[in-house]
């Protein structure tokens, strides 16, 4: 909300709590200024209907007249309303899912991570509506160049954490003629600094940046 009134430059927040707050903001015709500048690689979560491990459920029509128990009633009617469900939400902005335990709904729609808490509560995932990761926003509208130099280099950051997430930087000892033999076995990882050993002219320090993935496929083999 601050982003989209332009009370602040940035925000970083959930996607469903986006989707959420421009559901809730149309409805009462109101203005969604913003952009999305990049999604960010944490916060995944999932937002799912769930039912009491006792009822019946087969399709999302099982839920008809139904009252579910949510925090999400925007998205929550948006995914209902394209499968002709008419149902009551039951708005709480917190322990969601002890309603249908303590009588005041008959199915929940909540953010799901594990699903150990709605075990916890006799409760079972049937449907995820929707799939939610943390995004980085910024208001619409003119900003100074000196914001917009800040906000390039925040970006520039952001790229760098993401990409070296994904990769492992490799320092070994080897012989100096098996280092085309090495780096033909990390076809992915950037070409390699080569450093003669001290006092050993016929071994050298490799030192090369590898995809995590194709570093742990090839371990045993360096």
């Amino acid at each position: 909300g601050l982003v989209m009134d332009g009370m602040v430059d940035l925000g970083i927040i959930g996607e469903n709590v986006l989707e959420e707050e421009l559901l809730n903001r149309r409805s009462h015709g109101e203005d969604c200024r913003y952009r999305t500048l990049r999604r960010l690689d944490f916060g995944e979560c999932r937002l799912s209907l769930a039912t009491p491990l006792y009822s019946e459920y087969f399709t999302p029509k099982s839920l008809q007249n139904a009252r579910i128990a949510t925090s999400y009633p925007h998205l929550l009617k948006q995914y209902l309303d394209k499968k002709h469900v008419h149902f009551k939400a039951c708005l709480l902005n917190g322990s969601v899912e002890v309603a249908p335990r303590a009588g005041l709904a008959d199915a929940i729609c909540d953010l799901v991570s594990t699903g150990a808490t709605l075990e916890a509560n006799g409760l079972r995932e049937v449907e995820v509506i929707y799939r939610s990761k943390a995004c980085l926003i910024q208001r619409d509208g003119a900003i100074s160049a000196l914001k917009q130099q800040l906000i390039d280099c925040l970006m520039t950051r952001i790229q760098g954490v993401i990409q070296a997430r994904g990769s492992k930087y490799i320092m070994l000892h080897a012989p100096r003629e098996r280092i085309v033999d090495i780096v033909a076995l990390l076809p992915g990882a950037e070409r390699p600094t080569i450093l003669t050993l001290a006092d050993a002219e016929n071994r050298v320090a490799i030192h090369m940046v590898s995809r995590e993935s194709l570093f742990w496929e090839t371990m045993e083999k360096l």
